[in-house]
C-alpha cells in the first residue's frame, strides 16, 4: 500500500531533476563553461534531494519543522522558475518547455500526499477491527430495518382486520336496528288499530275480569330492575304477628340465622310483607 504514493512522488522527483538539470546545462551552458552549469543544477536538485531527505527523517520521527519544509519549497519554486525562464526564453517550441515546468511542484506536491498517507495510515489488526465494527453496525441496521417492516405490515395486518371486525359489527347493528323498527312499527300498528284494541281488551277483560287496563308497548331499551315497593297497600300481618314469625325464624337454627337467610325462609314460607316492615321486625327481635 505504501508503494501506491511514494513510487509516483519518486519517479516524478527523478523527472524534475534530470529536466531541470538539463535545462540548466543547456540554457546556463551558453552563457558560461558548462562546469559552472553542471554546479548550479547540481545544487538546484542537491539542495532538494537535501531538504527532502530531512524532512522525510523527521516524518520517520513523527515530527516536523516549518523551516525545512519552507526551504524544500524555495527550491522546488526555484527549479520551476528556472524551467519557466528558460520556457519564455527558448527559440525553438517555447510551449512545449513551459508545459513541463510544474514537474518540481508536482514532485512535491506528491511527497506532501505521501506524507499524508503515512500520517493517516493504520495497521492491518486496527483496518480489520475497523471493518469489523462497520459489518456490524450494517448488520444492526439491517435487522432494525427488517424488524420495523415486520411491525408495520403486523400493524398494518391488525388495523384491517379491526376495521374489517368493526364494520361486521356495523351491518349487524345496522340489520338488527332495521328489524327491531319493523317489528315496532308492527307493533304500533296492532296497538292503534281498532280491532286489534277491542281483542286486546276482551282477552284482558276475560283474564281478569273487571279490569281493563290500556295495552301499552313494550319498552325497547335498557331497563334497570326495580326492587318490591317500599309500602305495601295492605299488610296482611300486624306487626306483633310479624314480630313473632321473624324470631321464630330466626331460631330455628343454632347459630341464629342471618337477616338475609331470615327473609329468604319468610317468603319461602309464603309470607308477604315490605322490606321496610321486614327489616323493622328484625331489629327488634335481634
Amino acid at each position: 500500500m505504501k508503494a501506491k504514493t511514494v513510487l509516483p512522488a519518486v519517479a516524478m522527483t527523478a523527472v524534475s531533476m534530470v529536466l531541470t538539470l538539463a535545462v540548466v546545462m543547456m540554457w546556463l551552458g551558453t552563457a558560461v563553461p558548462w562546469p559552472v552549469a553542471l554546479v548550479v543544477g547540481l545544487g538546484i536538485d542537491g539542495g532538494w534531494l537535501a531538504t527532502l531527505a530531512y524532512e522525510r527523517r523527521l516524518a520517520a520521527q513523527g515530527d516536523h519543522n516549518r523551516a525545512v519544509t519552507a526551504v524544500g519549497w524555495s527550491f522546488g519554486v526555484l527549479a520551476a522558475g528556472v524551467l519557466v525562464a528558460h520556457a519564455l526564453t527558448a527559440d525553438h517550441s517555447p510551449g512545449a518547455w513551459l508545459a513541463v515546468a510544474w514537474l518540481p511542484i508536482a514532485a512535491k506536491a506528491l511527497w506532501l500526499v505521501h506524507s499524508l498517507w503515512e500520517r493517516t495510515a493504520l495497521t492491518p489488526l486496527a483496518l480489520d477491527a475497523i471493518r469489523g465494527i462497520q459489518q456490524e453496525a450494517r448488520d444492526e441496521a439491517a435487522v432494525a430495518r427488517a424488524r420495523l417492516r415486520a411491525e408495520a405490515a403486523t400493524e398494518e395486518t391488525r388495523l384491517t382486520a379491526v376495521t374489517e371486525a368493526g364494520a361486521r359489527v356495523a351491518r349487524v347493528q345496522a340489520e338488527t336496528a332495521q328489524t327491531l323498527a319493523g317489528a315496532w312499527s308492527t307493533l304500533e300498528s296492532a296497538r292503534k288499530g281498532e280491532e286489534t284494541g277491542r281483542a286486546l281488551t276482551s282477552v284482558t277483560s276475560t283474564v281478569t275480569p273487571g279490569v281493563t287496563p290500556r295495552w301499552e308497548l313494550p319498552v325497547w331499551g335498557p331497563s334497570e330492575p326495580i326492587g318490591a315497593p317500599a309500602l305495601e297497600t295492605a299488610p296482611a300481618l300486624t306487626d306483633d304477628a310479624l314480630d313473632v314469625l321473624v324470631d321464630e325464624i330466626r331460631l330455628s337454627q343454632t347459630p341464629p340465622l342471618s337477616y338475609r337467610e331470615m327473609a329468604a325462609r319468610f317468603r319461602a314460607a309464603g309470607h308477604s310483607a315490605s322490606e321496610v316492615r321486614l327489616r323493622a321486625a328484625w331489629k327488634r327481635v335481634a
